[in-house]
């Protein structure tokens, strides 16, 4: 197919790759403009824009998808345009444009979690599946008919970032197969099941802060689901500390936050139902560690409380 690719983050560099493999012709790449980054505040171009003109890809960057940008691409003639978190909401002018029209892949098993963050949300929620659907899309936020989906077990141990990666590469697999059934003639969208749609919020630094009178097993569902972004933290003799991995076991009787053993093992912390087991850490202006290192470098006595 003649394509136009839209993405931006890392999670969307695996389907611009399969679509090159697998021959498609990426007629243009619409990505973020170059956004500062890093303590000296440079512009760094999107990992979707670094994968384009490593292919010798034509790049486009607009601000905004106005009268000029539906112009241009209307001038292109896409049989589709592939959308994979791409940032900007697709006006009904673009939706318009491709033959096939826009697809989109979308990082969870539609209608639940529909938004900005499905990954993550899905891990705090302790859902056992989740997956990727290829959309059909329209005007509302992840609204459209679903030509495909895949699904994939939410492992005990998955992180935002492991599941994160995992998805990418199953959305990419997807949405070749979609295209195929497409060009075929044996794909059609069906629509989403309203009564059973979710929102995935998009995620705020704020959200890592630790409340220690929340569940020890919904606490260690955020560790999971917030690394490696925002992650959670918490305070320790007034410095930040960024907790890792932890995770929940039984236990009650002392107040949320207090530390009720610290060892190799773990560091022990009281929650309002239940024990969170810190595992890896890293202090304020150190390194990430495993508890056992942490410990030798940063001592912590039963009796002190995280805040």
């Amino acid at each position: 197919m003649r394509l136009v690719f839209a993405g931006t983050p890392d999670f969307a560099v695996p389907s611009l790759d399969a679509l090159l493999r697998h021959e498609h012709e990426i007629l243009a790449v619409y990505t973020q403009p170059d956004r500062p980054a890093g303590r000296g505040r440079q512009a760094k171009a999107s990992p979707v824009k670094q994968c384009a003109l490593a292919h010798e890809l034509p790049v486009r960057q607009p601000a905004n998808l106005g009268a000029d940008e539906v112009d241009a691409l209307r001038a292109l003639a896409p049989d589709a345009m592939i959308v994979v978190a791409y940032g900007l909401i697709l006006p009904p002018a673009i939706l318009e444009i491709p033959r096939f029209g826009c697809i989109n892949v979308h990082a969870s098993l539609l209608p639940r979690w529909r938004g900005a963050a499905p990954i993550q949300r899905a891990i705090e929620a302790g859902d056992a599946r989740t997956g990727v659907t290829i959309m059909q899309m329209d005007a509302g936020l992840d609204t459209g008919g679903m030509l495909l989906q895949r699904d994939t077990l939410i492992n005990r141990d998955d992180t935002g970032g492991s599941l994160h990666d995992r998805l990418a590469e199953l959305g990419a697999e997807a949405l070749i197969q979609a295209l195929d059934g497409i060009a075929q003639g044996t794909l059609t969208p069906r629509p989403q099941d309203e009564s059973a749609a979710s929102y995935a919020a998009k995620l705020s630094k704020q959200e890592g802060t630790i409340d220690w009178n929340q569940p020890a097993e919904r606490l260690a569902r955020r560790v999971r689901a917030f690394n490696p972004w925002p992650a959670t933290n918490c305070q320790w003799g007034g410095r930040r500390l960024r907790i890792l991995a932890a995770h929940a076991e039984a236990g009650d009787g002392a107040s949320p936050g207090m530390v009720l053993t610290a060892s190799a093992d773990g560091i022990r912390v009281a929650t309002g139902d239940g024990v969170l087991v810190l595992t890896r850490l890293q202090a304020e202006g150190g390194t990430a560690q495993d508890v056992g290192a942490f410990l030798n470098g940063h001592p912590l006595s039963p009796g002190e409380v995280l805040d």
